[in-house]
């Protein structure tokens, strides 16, 4: 709490570790970025009754997951893999969004594909 205003504030502390670096499809290496998965989940996640807390939540598991594999380098598409698998977890609408982008479906077969495989 603020000596002068008293107005509250929470800190988070995360430990300082070396994530492996994302490849892309066309070869080029990015470092990996929070933020991106946050942010494409979120988007997956819109109007959806997720809570902030079950995203960070399942951010924080595709994290440990990635420091588990004690790889330097790894696929993006592997990346866009365990984001599905999260969004599959927490939310059948939005795991349906972030596929149809993620795979850039061609015809509505592929789609009618994915939304039966939610189903059952």
């Amino acid at each position: 709490q603020c000596a002068h205003c008293e107005k509250r504030f929470t800190t988070y502390e995360r430990a300082d570790v070396s994530f492996p670096s994302i490849v892309k499809k066309d070869g080029q290496r990015s470092d990996y970025q929070r933020s991106k998965i946050l942010g494409s989940m979120t988007l997956a996640l819109r109007k959806r009754p997720v809570s902030a807390t079950q995203v960070d939540a399942a951010v924080e598991q595709i994290e440990e997951q990635l420091l588990s594999m004690g790889l330097r380098e790894v696929p993006s598409s592997r990346l866009g893999e365990l984001v599905m698998l999260a969004l599959k977890k927490l939310d059948k609408i939005a795991y349906i969004r972030f596929a149809s982008v993620y795979r850039s479906f061609e015809d509505i077969d592929e789609f009618k594909t994915l939304v039966d495989e939610v189903k059952q």
